[in-house]
């Protein structure tokens, strides 16, 4: 953890906090920290700060906390994800978290097995901390919104507009398209919206159809990559290059 979180309603207006968890765990025995340390912290969707550790035992750790005036923004790169197989969705939750998304979409695909949308890391009690880790990871607080969308064609033809307004859009295509860093490089400063697809790539219809509401298709020079490594190194790169 590079910063410890707290839900709103654990910050009392003096705050100070005090913690009992797995959080004081860590201040103890990984942080190492003493009286009148310093550490970060910060508000779940809300603003950063530091606490100063004002009691400490082998029970519980209290914090005298000091917080910006104003959260964070919501970071300018959204993600539309084909469902991958659950065990490498649950895989993604923290590091998606760490690399800094407004906005996660999964839906469907013609590629996806239909039984991946009965995992249960679809369900918020169980992504919710994946994702907190990756923030506490990060050192952000700002948690990315979750939008499952099991049906694809009505998500990108009725939806997108809403989910996602004003964003330029692009698609991650292996095959016959334009390499992303090219692709940002005329539009540096819009919201970006990035799509990767299933294992086994989009299908022509789909392509198709997402070219129609406005995705443009780039590449990487890595050629055909696994969806975990795929989302990381195009995030990555959209964020290094565009954001």
């Amino acid at each position: 953890m590079n910063r410890i979180l707290f839900k709103a309603d654990e910050v009392p207006a003096s705050g100070r906090v005090v913690l009992g968890d797995d959080r004081a765990d860590h201040i103890r025995s990984v942080l190492c920290s003493a009286l009148h340390d310093t550490i970060r912290v910060g508000i779940l969707n809300g603003p950063s700060g530091e606490g100063e550790v004002v009691a400490l035992d082998d029970v519980s750790v209290e914090l005298a906390c000091q917080f910006e005036s104003t959260p964070p923004e919501v970071p300018p790169l959204d993600l539309l994800l084909a469902m991958p197989r659950p065990k490498v969705m649950k895989r993604l939750w923290a590091p998606l978290a760490s690399l800094g998304l407004g906005r996660i979409i999964i839906t469907n695909a013609a590629r996806v097995e239909r039984n991946y949308f009965d995992t249960h890391w679809l369900d918020p009690a169980n992504y919710d901390p994946l994702l907190i880790e990756g923030l506490q990871q990060a050192g952000a607080t700002r948690l990315p919104e979750v939008t499952v969308a099991r049906r694809f064609r009505p998500l990108v033809e009725d939806r997108l507009d809403e989910l996602c307004p004003g964003t330029r859009r692009i698609v991650a295509h292996p095959h016959d398209a334009a390499p992303l860093e090219a692709e940002l490089a005329s539009e540096p400063d819009q919201r970006l919206l990035l799509a990767v697809g299933p294992e086994g790539g989009w299908v022509p219809f789909e392509l198709e159809l997402m070219q129609s509401a406005g995705f443009r298709a780039v590449s990487l020079p890595f050629g055909a990559l696994r969806t975990d490594v795929a989302c990381i190194a195009l995030i990555a790169v959209a964020n290094a290059l565009h954001l």
